[in-house]
């Protein structure tokens, strides 16, 4: 995706005469042209018509430029932070690969911090406020580390690619070829709020029967603050922000004004009927995606090399993930998932907490087909901890189903317990667990620790115990235990006793009767429970690679290196 064309200045139909307020008057026959804002009159130049434009409140049309070099180009003056979007635009693809390049955050919306205030803007749903559309195959860019994407209430992205014209957001480092395959923090990310349900709010019912909201809603979301303030929630977990298919978000996870690190996207109590479909993250140096409550749910979810969590839950996510592949870096990441139930638990009453499970208030997501092929690295090279599988706390009652979490490669550090584990059950989560309301369904676990060790709260059950006894808890986990400093590694096509990743490259699939775990077949109990009954992990449907023609840093024929694990 990298793309050898400089960024050059932009051209905006506009004055400067408000621009202080963030409410720009136009007049068309000035212009302001290049970054330096010089100012011409007369008529103005041409801008390509293959660059956006929209109407703005005073009827008049607002284009970016294009820079001569294939590029369109947008400043501040066309959209940011101050001067959100709030009229529908569509992006549409460049020839020859081109990019739109922004030189401010691009805010889809405006932001509402009372119910008054979207009352009278008539916000009351997804829909109600503009539309961004980008094309198939179209390369959006921004050009800061301080620049970010938000699509506000009542907003949507409608962004649908194709396999073979996947739409790419990403860093204007990116597009002139000077960014590296590992770099991250170029650009912040991606934001999208809706009106679903979080528990950082109020209700009265039953999440799901009778829920009803007490009070009003507003909840600050990641990077909010002052000029890019934004917030999320409501009581609608039925909402739409829009529809994403085949999108690659990259290089992101820079902080941004008020000392947030942007994850790839951020979904901010984001909705059911919001569709999300082939979605990758690569190279975040936050979270790839985290919930932040609402419903919304996944399928065909691609992460590579992120830094954090790949998959970090919190605040009531009640959504689904079906299809699910998690690559990490060989020298840095975290947790696979990162799983909270409970926004704000430690500062709760227990009772509250208890109060908020029994009415389905708290994340209860469901993961099927999943692979998680997690960083060997230690706390040495860790940006923020070590590489790690699972980790379920604060009440969260998830279900995972059919998958493959691997951290065995023949390196773990077996000084530290919390080092490369697989699975860390914690707190509240605990009694989750032995109550039979946290479930893990044929899952295969290869990692330099299994587990953290713990013993589950008030019992004698261990966490190991509770993996792999499925006649006492419905469970279908089975552990391969990797010798510290062995050279047993799930990828090597002549250890007889652990081969989970068969093939050259067969990175998200496991047909389970021909894998070995401990030098045998695996069980009856590891048979895949959802889906085509042949496969565990990412590739379920048979072994078809659905990541094939619109991924980035998997495929050959589409990186800047190999992974890491291919020559083990």
């Amino acid at each position: 995706m990298n793309r050898n064309n400089p960024l050059i200045a932009m051209l905006v139909v506009a004055t400067l005469g408000a621009c202080s307020s963030g409410d720009i008057n136009i007049s068309p026959a000035t212009t302001i042209s290049g970054s330096n804002n010089t100012t011409t009159t007369g008529s103005a130049p041409a801008a390509s018509s293959a660059c956006a434009s929209y109407v703005n409140s005073g009827g008049q049309t607002i284009q970016g430029v294009a820079d001569g070099n294939g590029n369109c180009v947008y400043g501040p003056g066309f959209a940011s932070n101050i001067l959100p979007l709030q009229a529908d635009m569509t992006i549409s693809a460049l020839e020859n690969g081109g990019a739109h390049i922004f030189e401010a955050s691009l805010f889809v919306g405006k932001s509402y911090r009372t119910d008054a205030e979207m009352q009278t803007a008539g916000i009351f749903r997804g829909g109600d406020g503009p539309t961004l559309t980008v094309e198939a195959g179209t390369t959006l860019a921004f050009k800061t580390s301080k620049d970010f994407l938000v699509i506000n209430r009542g907003s949507r992205i409608i962004a649908i690619g194709r396999a073979d014209a996947p739409i790419t957001i990403t860093s204007e480092s990116d597009v002139s070829g000077t960014v590296g395959p590992e770099d991250v923090q170029q650009w912040g990310g991606m934001v999208i709020d809706g009106f679903g349900v979080t528990n950082k709010c109020s209700y009265t019912g039953t999440r799901g029967v009778d829920l009803a909201l007490v009070g009003e809603c507003h909840v600050d979301s990641e990077g909010s603050s002052g000029n890019d303030e934004n917030q999320y929630g409501g009581n609608n977990d039925d909402d739409s922000s829009g529809q994403l298919e085949y999108v690659v978000v990259k290089h992101t996870g820079a902080t941004v004004g008020n000392g947030d690190e942007l994850n790839g996207i951020t979904f901010g109590a984001v909705g059911r009927n919001t569709i999300i479909r082939n979605l990758e993250m690569y190279s975040t140096y936050d979270d790839g995606i985290e919930m932040f409550g609402g419903s919304v749910n996944f399928e065909n979810y691609v992460a590579v090399y992120v830094r954090d969590d790949s998959i970090d839950i919190d605040e009531g996510w009640n959504g689904s993930i079906t299809n699910a592949l998690v690559i990490q870096s060989e020298t840095d990441g975290n947790n696979c998932i990162e799983a909270d139930g409970i926004g704000s638990f430690s500062s709760l009453d227990p009772a509250v907490v208890e109060d908020f499970i029994a009415r389905g208030l708290q994340s209860s997501p469901t993961i099927s087909h999943l692979t998680c092929i997690v960083s060997p690295n230690g706390a040495a090279t860790a940006t923020h901890d070590p590489g790690a599988g699972w980790r379920f706390r604060e009440g969260i009652t998830p279900t995972i189903n059919d998958a493959l979490l691997i951290a065995s490669f023949g390196v773990t550090d077996a000084t530290n317990a919390n080092d490369n584990y697989c699975l860390r059950i914690d707190n509240r989560s605990q009694q989750a667990a032995l109550d039979g309301e946290l479930k893990l369904n044929s899952v295969l676990y290869s990692c330099g620790e299994n587990t953290r060790g713990q013993t589950l709260a008030g019992s004698t059950v261990t966490e190991e115990a509770f993996a792999t006894n499925d006649a006492t808890y419905g469970q279908g986990g089975q552990f391969h235990t990797v010798i510290a400093g062995s050279a047993t590694s799930a990828t090597a096509q002549n250890d007889a006793e652990l081969q989970l990743l068969g093939g050259p490259l067969a990175i998200g699939s496991l047909p389970w009767n021909t894998s070995m775990i401990n030098g045998a077949v695996p069980t009856a109990t590891s048979q895949p429970t959802a889906g085509p009954a042949s496969h565990l992990g990412a590739l379920a449907d048979g072994g078809v690679d659905w990541t094939a023609g619109w991924t980035y840093g998997i495929h050959p024929d589409n990186r800047a290196q190999a992974l890491w694990f291919e020559s083990l």
